[in-house]
């Protein structure tokens, strides 16, 4: 089976999701502007239908987790990386060095970075959760200004406005 495409318009830009019977290869942020409402067609792999209604419940707060098959491709060690974002609970965040050392290899700071940054599963693969030593939103392949939107929207105290 070919992979089948679509595409799903969120608040902050406009995702792509890939995908067979074997379940999501990618969501991938673009910068293309599509009308405001998103088709889900029939021909389309049951994961990919589950992971555009699993991503408008996250977009509406009501969603938390995701319970999606996955395939990504990647390394062996990127698919442990990978994995390992998926333990960073919503709300939280890790920084880089906790990282290294949840996967056991506190040296591989670098190498889990550069993993981080080849996340072929936008936001379902939690990277935008990886922050700098000092607290600074770092390296993240969408925009900082994405990374810094997801952190507040999982975020349990809410910013008031004060005007």
């Amino acid at each position: 089976m070919e992979f089948k495409t679509t595409y799903y318009k969120t608040p902050i830009g406009t995702a792509e999701i890939v995908g067979d019977k074997d379940g999501i290869q990618s969501i991938s942020v673009i910068d293309i502007d599509l009308p405001s409402s998103h088709e889900i067609t029939n021909n389309l792999p049951q994961c990919i239908q589950d992971c555009v209604t699993q991503l408008d419940e996250y977009f509406q707060g009501k969603r938390k987790e995701f319970n999606l098959k996955l395939n990504p491709k990647g390394t062996d060690f990127q698919k442990k990386v990978w994995n390992e974002l998926k333990t960073i609970p919503f709300g939280k965040t890790r920084t880089y060095l906790e990282q290294t050392k949840h996967i056991g290899d506190p040296k591989a700071i670098r190498a889990v970075a550069s993993a981080n940054g080849k996340n072929p599963i936008w936001i379902v693969i939690p990277c935008h959760r990886v922050i700098g030593s000092d607290g600074s939103l770092t390296g993240y392949a969408g925009g900082i200004w994405r990374k810094k939107w997801l952190i507040d929207h999982e975020s349990p105290v809410k910013q008031q406005s004060l005007f």
